[in-house]
């Protein structure tokens, strides 16, 4: 290992594009925890990426205030700081097909991890990412969080609304704004990532783009220079629109 590695944490990393980012992170070098809520899974894919470069499982639900808590703790004890947080982690908890038909405990739900979640992770270990000469942090979004893209496009007949998940999305994105605005007289770099439509569980293998696609997007916001933005929202082909 380097003598100064950077040291990367990526919530929900056990599959999908946070498995993928944990892959491309590794070869790059980095030390990654390889945040799961599930212990046999995230054990499982660290131990498979492993060939790729240094990757870690992490005991991580980000909805639990004692897990992440003691993840906050344990990377301060082996590491004293964080240069890198993808938060990652997201569901889907409603299949409605109309907003008119969404149920409040299924918006909620997605709300707990998709926002909240972050919310929990970003301030437990922001003391640990300031003590990083060059943090970065990736806030997972989506097009479907996209104001200015979902109110100009129709509804589909027969594909849900996901009215929990795509204002989760949105809601998101003013984390994005805020926490940057607020950081922003430190060399910290805070950007929401679309990786465009991936083809995962989270969509039943429906997205038309790779996880290596969608997670490079990810890598590159992970990765910016001194000189990068903050406090924006980017895929594949640059900047995407609030």
């Amino acid at each position: 290992m380097p003598d100064n590695p950077t040291i990367a944490l990526i919530t929900g990393a056990n599959k999908g594009i946070g498995r993928e980012t944990a892959r491309q992170l590794a070869a790059l070098g980095c030390v990654v925890l390889l945040g799961a809520r599930d212990e046999v899974r995230g054990k499982q894919a660290a131990d498979e990426l492993a060939e790729h470069g240094d990757v870690r499982f992490l005991q991580l639900d980000v909805t639990d205030d004692e897990q992440v808590a003691a993840a906050a703790h344990r990377i301060e004890e082996e590491f004293g700081r964080l240069d890198v947080l993808v938060n990652n982690a997201g569901v889907i908890a409603e299949r409605n097909f109309t907003a008119a038909t969404a149920q409040v405990d299924q918006v909620r739900a997605t709300y707990e991890t998709n926002v909240f979640g972050v919310v929990r992770v970003m301030n437990a270990l922001l003391p640990l990412l300031l003590r990083s000469p060059a943090p970065r942090v990736v806030n997972l979004s989506s097009f479907l969080g996209s104001l200015a893209l979902t109110a100009g496009s129709e509804p589909k007949p027969g594909v849900p609304t996901l009215l929990g998940y795509s204002t989760s999305k949105t809601a998101l994105n003013a984390l994005t704004v805020q926490y940057a605005a607020e950081l922003r007289d430190h060399p910290i770099k805070i950007n929401s990532a679309d990786p465009g439509y991936v083809s995962t569980d989270l969509n039943r293998h429906t997205g038309d783009k790779t996880v290596e696609q969608g997670a490079a997007v990810v890598v590159r916001l992970a990765t910016l220079a001194a000189d990068g933005p903050t406090g924006g929202f980017f895929g594949e082909h640059g900047e995407v629109p609030w």
